[in-house]
């Protein structure tokens, strides 16, 4: 920031505490609140000079806040029938001579405002939020009957992963098929699994001119797509209904090998989880049938405007698929991509969180998934390239394993008690993974906090 003549900064973690005892509350706060040996602990005020810049920085409502919620569990541990209310906030204390301009400056590099807020100094009366009885499900009246314009007007408002011309295929839908208007939740709802990261759209759609830039991979690029177009040619010969898309490209090899009987350890299931293979494992001299798994997840987008949970949950989802399977997750390995981190804050671009702050943010929230659920990364690269200023690459993947013997596979019947088990949902809801199937402009990181995935990893 090029800011000269800084004497001092200093950076307190602030709890806000309600609803515990006071015997309870001496108690943690040399065990929880504080280490006595590194913190100094200050009660309602600290010393300050007049003119520092103080703020604190705290996270949005419904956010889920990892240093609160671990410290009311601690509590607990403490004296069981204790049911406090934490919030916790971080403190900025700088002495320096600044300008206005400076401290707006100091304070837009501090606060995302995807996932975090300037908190108010003064004592709220309670930090119980009050949630308002929401409203009954509207519908959108009139909807199945809408001219193209009015049906184009309220696209508009809505924010939506889908194209217009999704939109006007729905409508044509509920016309014909229901007669009737969809609700709200009906339209978030298949919003949500029309978008790429639940249908793979982008992945799916036809490619019908492809062309090859030039640039030092021009020649291996293309001689792999003339390979594959060969390849498919052989595999999805007499076919009509199969054509050239990223999908296909990613699966060609696959299905090529196994029709050359080159995959056969490969569990062939109705289940779609993660990649697995059937491995003979020797234990105690007796050998038998495990099934490893293989699972990667990307989280480009999220990453890029929230870059803590972002890579949080690209770990937490290739956990998840695994997981799903009944496989025990034992590695994981991380590869990204970033622009130079060490530029200049003034040269981030409009709309961009700065890249040091992605790249710093975003290891800190893989890693404290990781960390919660005991998970060790035993590979982690990141590639510098001027290219991932557009947008961030973060992938996450990992690798399971279990008995075979303790892999059930059955289906469900109506009538099944069917148990979610997961943490739970924060300010994503609805609508909670579209954010990266919509085109993005440089209010996205004002308007797109609901559309990543919160991290709150099941402990």
């Amino acid at each position: 920031m090029d800011i000269k003549g800084v004497k001092n900064v200093r950076v307190l973690i602030r709890y806000d505490i309600e609803n515990l005892s006071e015997e309870t509350y001496k108690k943690a706060l040399v065990t929880i609140f504080s280490e006595p040996p590194v913190d100094k602990v200050y009660e309602e005020e600290f010393p300050k000079n007049p003119d520092d810049l103080v703020f604190s920085v705290e996270y949005l409502p419904g956010q889920f806040d990892q240093r609160a919620d671990s410290a009311e569990q601690c509590v607990k541990l403490l004296k069981e029938d204790e049911e406090p209310v934490i919030r916790t906030a971080i403190t900025y204390v700088i002495t320096a001579p600044l300008t206005q301009a400076q401290e707006e400056a100091i304070r837009h590099f501090c606060i995302n405002p995807v996932d975090s807020r300037q908190a108010e100094e003064t004592k709220p009366e309670t930090l119980v939020t009050e949630f308002e009885a929401p409203e009954d499900i509207k519908s959108f009246e009139g909807f199945a009957i809408a001219s193209e314009k009015n049906l184009k007007d309220l696209y508009d408002t809505l924010n939506l992963a889908m194209t217009f011309k999704d939109f006007l295929h729905i409508q044509t839908y509920y016309a014909q098929e229901e007669r009737r208007d969809p609700t709200v939740t009906e339209i978030r709802v298949l919003d949500t699994y029309w978008s790429d990261h639940c249908r793979h759209t982008t992945f799916s759609t036809e490619l019908k001119n492809v062309t090859f830039t030039e640039g030092e991979y021009k020649k291996p690029i293309e001689d792999t797509y003339k390979q594959y177009l060969a390849d498919r040619e052989e595999i999805y010969k007499g076919r009509d209904d199969k054509y050239v898309c990223l999908m296909d490209l990613a699966l060609i090899a696959m299905k090529k090998l196994k029709k050359e009987g080159k995959l056969e350890d490969m569990e062939i299931s109705d289940e779609i989880n993660a990649c697995s293979i059937v491995v003979p494992v020797e234990i105690d001299g007796v050998t038998e049938e495990w099934l490893v798994n293989f699972k990667n997840e990307t989280h480009n987008h999220p990453t890029e405007i929230e870059p803590f949970g972002g890579a949080a949950t690209c770990l937490g989802g290739a956990i998840r698929d695994p997981l799903s399977g009944r496989t025990y997750v034992y590695q994981a390995m991380r590869v990204t991509g970033a622009a130079d981190p060490t530029k200049p804050l003034n040269e981030t671009l409009k709309g961009k969180l700065p890249q040091r702050k992605i790249v710093n943010s975003a290891a800190q929230g893989y890693s404290s998934y990781g960390n919660q659920i005991g998970l060790a990364t035993g590979y982690v690269k990141e590639l510098y390239h001027p290219g991932y200023v557009a947008k961030r690459m973060e992938i996450g993947a990992v690798m399971g394993a279990a008995p075979r013997k303790y892999v059930i596979r059955e289906t469900s019947d109506p009538g099944d008690i069917i148990i979610l088990l997961g943490g739970r949902t924060g300010r994503d809801g609805i609508g909670g993974a579209t954010g990266s199937s919509k085109v993005h402009t440089t209010a996205s990181i004002e308007v797109c906090g609901a559309e990543v995935q919160k991290g709150n990893a099941p402990t």
